[in-house]
């Protein structure tokens, strides 16, 4: 299908049908939020909506045993302790890690956290003989953290967790795994839906109220376990709003304080109206995942090359009023694990068309391919019209481009599954943000060991040394090593090119004047304790 942007970077000035939303509260501490995701993010512990679920429905509300330290902006987001205190490689076993327990926490519902609590909680990701097993859910987080083998209570205040391999980087993935109370499950019925309703954690912000796809209601946590993140904001109440236009238009009219991805054509009249624009970068990556095998003509690295120089990313970014910048690789340029690949890729049809030629293409056999888009999602920032400007880009060098285009959800599970299997619908290609938090970025998205459904290579691209780099750059705990390991693979990605690099968001808001003490971290997440209402 041609996909149209008719409106959709245009100024909210029309009228637009808003949700149900309810009077502000007399306390001036609420903080009101417009979400780019369809429905509301499921709030038992392993949020949906991919990285905004998290951002808002999981990290407020829950720790994880390791978690994300926001207070260095200026540069991208490090792990800290959480509900493990702190964690260390057995000396005797390399794939073998102890975890310390943080003593004398509560629960959201009063009950302690414990040893158990965290088997519990691995038992519901990890153990599907369990009764605590969260089938629909289990696969969000599995898919990320899919190295883990076993785990044990060692003793009240240790935990044991074994790889299935040497993975150097299993603590930044463990952020993943949220800890909900176990006793609150069991007073909910022993089921997940039910304790979604009611649910509990550790985090900063408890989860008071949730109305089912329309918002859910946060409250400040006054005894929360570190106290320099006790929240200033009595209350956050977060909304589902995938038109964009819909948000412009709740921002302006005072019914929310905050909105995610304002249109790029409405910042300067939001600016003109005194509200506040943040902009600011992040470890984001906009991309078509490619699909490497079957079928596909991205099968042929020369056709993945061409599409790669077949697209205007200066003219898309000034399209996008300055809100990204050109991507290369998974990495930008000037990072340095960018490495130095043979292919620095630019604006360039001839050199597209001549791939395309020496791939069997040309006037009278057009390169086909159909691409999976959204039409909102978290970091997808506004795909209708960056796919439409990409299509022109396409026809121009002989390239047929059609779009598969989805909700939100259904792309997330597609980019779980294997590109032969139902969810994937046949394309050959899915247009999905994913991030570079973590140093096994790269092996989750690239090595063979990753092939979706285990973990997120989904177009299964098959590249052997570079899958060695990555392996042998998570089995050493020298940084200097790793690093070098990551950027000669990093250059291998590159050259490959198992996916179209697009863009590098700047992950623009748009925020009334009132809202106060907000410092953008460079990560998917962000920390709403400091922020404060004016």
């Amino acid at each position: 299908m041609t996909v149209s942007r008719r409106g959709l970077l245009a100024s909210a000035a029309g009228v637009a049908v808003l949700p149900a939303i309810p009077g502000h509260a007399a306390n001036p501490q609420v903080l009101r939020i417009g979400m780019t995701s369809s429905d509301l993010p499921t709030t038992h512990g392993i949020p949906n909506n991919g990285g905004e679920g998290f951002r808002f429905l999981g990290y407020p509300a829950y720790d994880s045993v390791v978690n994300w330290d926001f207070s260095h902006t200026d540069k991208v987001a490090d792990i800290a302790p959480g509900l493990f205190t702190a964690w260390r490689i057995d000396e005797a076993n390399p794939l073998r890690w102890i975890c310390d327990v943080r003593q004398g926490v509560k629960f959201h519902d009063g009950s302690d956290f414990t040893a158990d609590s965290v088997i519990f909680n691995f038992g519901r990701i990890f153990d599907d003989k369990s009764p605590q097993y969260d089938a629909p859910a289990a696969p969000i987080v599995r898919a990320t953290v899919s190295m883990i083998d076993s785990y044990a209570k060692i003793d009240a205040r240790t935990i044991a967790i074994t790889t299935k391999y040497p993975f150097s980087f299993l603590p930044y993935l463990l952020t993943r795994i949220l800890i909900v109370s176990p006793a609150q499950w069991a007073a909910t019925g022993k089921n997940w839906a039910s304790f979604a309703k009611n649910p509990a954690g550790t985090g900063p912000f408890k989860i008071t109220k949730v109305v089912l796809g329309q918002y859910a209601e946060m409250s400040r946590n006054a005894e929360y376990w570190d106290t320099a993140r006790i929240p200033k904001l009595d209350k956050m109440i977060v909304y589902p709003m995938p038109e964009a236009t819909t948000r412009v238009a709740a921002l302006r009219s005072g019914q929310v304080d905050w909105i995610e991805v304002p249109p790029p054509d409405s910042i300067p009249s939001l600016q003109a109206a005194g509200l506040q624009i943040s902009l600011w970068p992040y470890p984001h990556t906009y991309p078509y995942a490619l699909n490497c095998e079957g079928g596909s003509p991205f099968r042929d690295e020369r056709v993945r090359q061409a599409i790669n120089y077949a697209i205007d990313r200066p003219g898309m970014c000034a399209m996008l009023n300055g809100t990204a910048k050109p991507a290369a690789g998974l990495y930008p340029p000037e990072d340095p694990l960018f490495g130095s690949p043979k292919n620095r890729y630019s604006y360039d049809p001839a050199k597209a068309k001549a791939l395309l030629k020496d791939a069997g293409y040309g006037p009278d056999k057009p390169m086909r391919a159909k691409i999976m888009i959204s039409t909102s999602g978290s970091g997808q920032m506004v795909p209708i019209p960056m796919n439409e400007f990409m299509q022109e880009n396409f026809k121009a060098v002989g390239m047929d481009i059609d779009f598969d285009v989805v909700e939100w959800g259904t792309m997330l599970v597609a980019v779980r599954s294997d590109p032969k299997s139902p969810p994937s619908h046949g394309d050959d290609g899915i247009n999905i943000s994913l991030s570079f938090t973590d140093p096994s970025s790269m092996f989750r998205y690239y090595s063979k060991d990753s092939y979706s459904p285990v973990n997120y290579n989904w177009g299964h691209w098959d590249n052997q040394p570079a899958t060695d780099l990555l392996k042998q750059a998570q089995a050493t705990f020298d940084k200097n090593q790793q690093d070098k390991l990551l950027a000669e693979a990093h250059a291998m990605v590159v050259d490959g090119a198992p996916w179209l690099f697009i863009v590098h968001d700047l992950n623009p808001r748009a925020m009334s004047k009132k809202v106060t003490g907000f410092k953008p971290a460079q990560s998917w997440y962000q920390d709403f304790t400091q922020i404060g209402m004016a």
